[in-house]
């Protein structure tokens, strides 16, 4: 069954089956997203039941105007950044975003962040704030398009390509800092 024929199934009868159909279908999409944004087993388990209780309280709300899977992971993403953002420990690395240097790096083609060591990367990742770190993922990982990702986060096409750009230009400066100095020492 399509997402869209057990949605309506599911309105029609709110039979528990059709629920269990999408939970079984997106649970672990949904859990996979919470563990990589949050950091922690717990955390992520607590958010994916309550993303999934928001999706089935707003499931009269869908519409149908984009994807079923691209909706949730909408609510995923959106709940993930408000856990983020109400996280005391978080506050610190959103203040960090203020002091943006200005754009004076080239553009950081995509193929050097995809020529980094995994233990690289890793670093890289980690250095990032929550909401760079999330948009290079959602990008690179999981190939979500760049009007995709407008519609997620709410903004134009353009201001989406200016924020990756600038994401991979400090994922690039992170990462020549790290280890190009290192090398270069060895």
């Amino acid at each position: 069954m399509e997402d869209m024929d057990i949605i309506r199934a599911y309105r029609e009868r709110k039979h528990a089956l059709c629920f269990r159909l999408l939970y079984e279908r997106y649970a672990s999409r949904i859990y996979s997203k919470a563990i990589t944004m949050l950091h922690k087993q717990s955390e992520a388990e607590d958010a994916t039941q309550e993303i999934f209780t928001k999706v089935f309280l707003s499931l009269d709300k869908f519409e149908g105007q984009s994807k079923f899977s691209t909706w949730v992971y909408s609510i995923t993403y959106n709940f993930c950044i408000d856990k983020i953002r109400k996280d005391k420990r978080s506050r610190a690395l959103f203040a960090d975003e203020v002091a943006e240097p200005p754009d004076t790096i080239e553009e950081v083609p995509d193929e050097a962040l995809m020529h980094m060591q995994l233990n690289e990367l890793r670093y890289v990742l980690s250095q990032l704030t929550p909401p760079e770190r999330t948009l290079l993922l959602m990008k690179y990982k999981d190939g979500v398009k760049i009007k995709a990702l407008a519609d997620l986060l709410g903004k134009n096409e353009s201001a989406v390509k200016m924020q990756l750009k600038r994401t991979k230009e400090k994922a690039k400066r992170i990462h020549d800092r790290q280890f190009t100095t290192q090398s270069s020492n060895s």
